[in-house]
Order: C-alpha cells, then structure tokens, then sequence
C-alpha cells in the first residue's frame, strides 16, 4: 500500500525564559527536519540554521539513509569549519532530528543527532523513535539513575553529541515501518523537558487537526514554564487511494470581496435559506390539498435538493472559509466554515483553536473583529487570532 502525507504542521517559539529563538526547522515533503543550537544566541542560531539549510536541495536517487547521514555529517564539517574561521562562534554547535518518508515503502527513515527527539503515534499509543545523546540518558541507560530521576535531573541539558564541536560526528540512522494512520513528531527539548510523553500523546490523539496539536504543544509547553525554545513538527500519513480529506491551503481559497461576490457572506446565507423555506411555503399552500401525488413528489424532492445543498454548503464552507467568534464561554474562538446554524442543529462552521481571551476583554475595536464573523482566509484569521494574543500579553 503507498503511503501520502494526509497533513502537516509547525510550529516554533522562544518560550518564556529565552530572549532569542536558537531552533531551526525545514519542511519540504517528504523531509522533515528540527534543529536545536548552542553556543549563545547567535552562535547557536548560526549552527542551527546552517544544519537545516543543509536539507534545502533535491533528493537525490539514493538511499534515505545514506542521504540522511551524508547530509548531516556534511552538515557537521560545515559548522565545524564556521566556528573555526569566526573566534565569535567558537564553541557553537546544534542538535539534528530529520526525517524522510517512503510512500512506496512505507517507510521513514530518521537520522539523529543530540536530544532533539522523533516519535510515532501510532492508534493512540506514542513510540519514542530516537534515543537521546546526552548525560542524563547514558546514565540511566546504565543504571546509575531511574526514570524518574532522569525526568528531572539538573545536568539533563548537557548533551554527548552535537553538530559543530568536533571535525566528524556520528549521526543514528534508522528506518521504521510507517502505515496509514501515522503521526510522526519531531520536536526540540524545549518541548519534552516541559511535558512528558504521555501528555504529548493525549494532545496528539484528541487534537482535531496538526495544527491545532502544535498549537496545544507549544503554548502547553509555555505553561508549564517554558524554559527554552520550543519547536514541533508533524505530518500524518494515509493510504494514497483513500480520497483526501483536503486541506485548507490547498487550491483557491474564497475570502473577503470573493466570498461576498459570491453570495457566501454569513446574511447572505441566511438570506437565501430563508427565501428557500418560504418559496417552499408558497407553493404547498398553492397545491391545495388536491393531486397529492404530485405533491408528495415534489416535497420529496425537494428535501433531497436542500439536503444536498446544505451537505455541499457544509463541506465547502468547511474547507474554504475561517472566521472569529466567541465560543459558549466568551472566549475568543477560531472557526473553520461559515457562522449560521440551519434547521435540526446542522451546524456551518467548528470550533479549532479557543484562545484563553475573553472576547468582552477586548477593545471596542478588537471585540468587534471578532463579534463581526468576517469571513477571511486561514493565514488571515490565524494571524489576527496571534495578533489578538500578542495585545492581551498571551504568549
């Protein structure tokens, strides 16, 4: 069975005890990859933008593994060389977890290097995929300390492997067995030193989309102290003969003078549905009660097309259009389809992402961006959701 990437996410954030972002990320289906530096804010930066950038080229006809672990170790000698000819970035290094998938195989193969991690959430269990090369780890693989002590000991940031610190490094390479279903993570420390594998697992099984996964992660994360920079990405996987589920960036997206041109406006709607329900009034009351059978016809068919029309309405608006809202809490919401709710509790639109803002804690100006229902493409209403935050002091 041939596998395809169904979804995909990122997300990347300083946290609340850094001043600068030292992660680095690169996305280009199929490759995934997460960097963590060191060395101080620019030096780490430097490192770990350099062992992404690595991955910016095409795959060439070869092996996933020997791809991956040529381009880290010719990451690493890149590094190791830029610290060697800049005394500022002496000492600089960075952590590498990438992974490339397979379809045909059905296959993933990771390469790793450092305590960034991969895992496999596979039917609601979570596998840790890479074993971390720091301190902490080979102690607890030797015995010296437990599990639990491992979780919070002082020395866990020092890590035994990096990109950058000596001329050659050893990277693990491994290939997994991948299946329909799949969600693979990749994520810095920032990420695991604040949540365990466990609370990962529950925000990836109950997460509506990848998204919203890494949007719970990383502000979860955040909350729980937020000690160092956090950077998630995932991708979900699915048999390339199922029909896709669709993603909101894929083809046209219908918005702002679009949208109203074409009469998908939340008044319009409701508009057009109420005009729909009396012109079917008007004419059972111009039947009689004569020729039933034609009647009878007619009303069954008629419930087909507007059963029809508010199943294509659902989907499409689904797929197409985002707006803001308040949720039954006051919260400032985000939502994915158009906001009108149809006869028997058929709802246009769900709830993706619900901020911890009080809408009525806004602004006048900001309330009514939210309570006006404007429909707006996914970045535009994404964006004006983090604006939102930003102005409230959410990190």
């Amino acid at each position: 069975m041939a596998l395809r990437i169904e979804d995909e996410a990122v997300r990347t954030d300083t946290g609340r005890q850094r001043s600068a972002n030292e992660d680095s990320l690169f996305t280009r289906p199929p490759v995934f990859v997460v960097a963590d530096g060191m060395g101080g804010a620019q030096a780490g930066e430097v490192a770990s933008k350099a062992a992404a950038e690595s991955f910016d080229r095409e795959l060439p006809d070869a092996p996933p593994e020997r791809y991956l672990r040529e381009t880290i170790e010719a990451a690493n000698r890149t590094i190791h060389e830029l610290a060697r000819r800049d005394p500022g970035l002496t000492g600089m290094g960075t952590t590498i977890t990438a992974a490339i998938i397979d379809p045909g195989s059905e296959e993933v193969a990771i390469g790793h290097v450092g305590d960034s991690r991969a895992y496999r959430l596979r039917e609601g269990r979570l596998e840790r995929l890479t074993r971390d090369h720091s301190l902490v780890e080979e102690m607890r693989r030797k015995g010296q300390i437990t599990d639990a002590q491992a979780e919070d000991h002082p020395q866990r940031s020092i890590i035994t492997r990096a990109l950058g610190p000596e001329p050659e490094v050893e990277p693990d390479v491994q290939t997994v067995p991948a299946q329909a279903g799949d969600v693979f993570l990749l994520c810095s420390d920032g990420l695991t030193t604040m949540l365990d594998d466990a609370h990962i697992a529950r925000v990836l099984s109950r997460a509506s989309s990848l998204e919203a996964a890494t949007r719970t992660l990383v502000d979860e994360a955040n909350r729980a102290g937020g000690r160092d920079n956090i950077t998630v990405v995932a991708f979900a996987l699915a048999d390339a003969a199922a029909p896709a589920r669709g993603n909101p960036d894929e083809g046209a997206t219908l918005v702002g003078a679009s949208a109203e041109e074409a009469g998908l406006t939340s008044t319009e709607v409701r508009r057009r549905a109420a005009g729909e329900a009396a012109r079917q009034r008007r004419e059972q009351v111009s039947a009689g009660p004569r020729r039933r059978w034609p009647r009878r016809l007619a009303k069954v068919l008629a419930g087909i097309l507007v059963v029809a029309a508010v199943a294509f309405g659902a989907w499409y608006g689904n797929r197409q259009i985002w707006f803001l809202g308040s949720d039954d809490s006051g919260r400032v919401t985000l939502y994915r389809g158009v906001p009108y709710e149809l006869p028997f509790g058929l709802e246009l639109y769900q709830d993706r992402y619900a901020t911890p803002i009080q809408t009525d804690s806004l602004p006048e100006k900001r309330r009514e961006a939210v309570t006006g229902h404007k429909l707006r493409s996914r970045s535009d209403a994404v964006s004006l959701v983090e604006d939102i935050e930003r102005s409230q002091g959410v990190p």
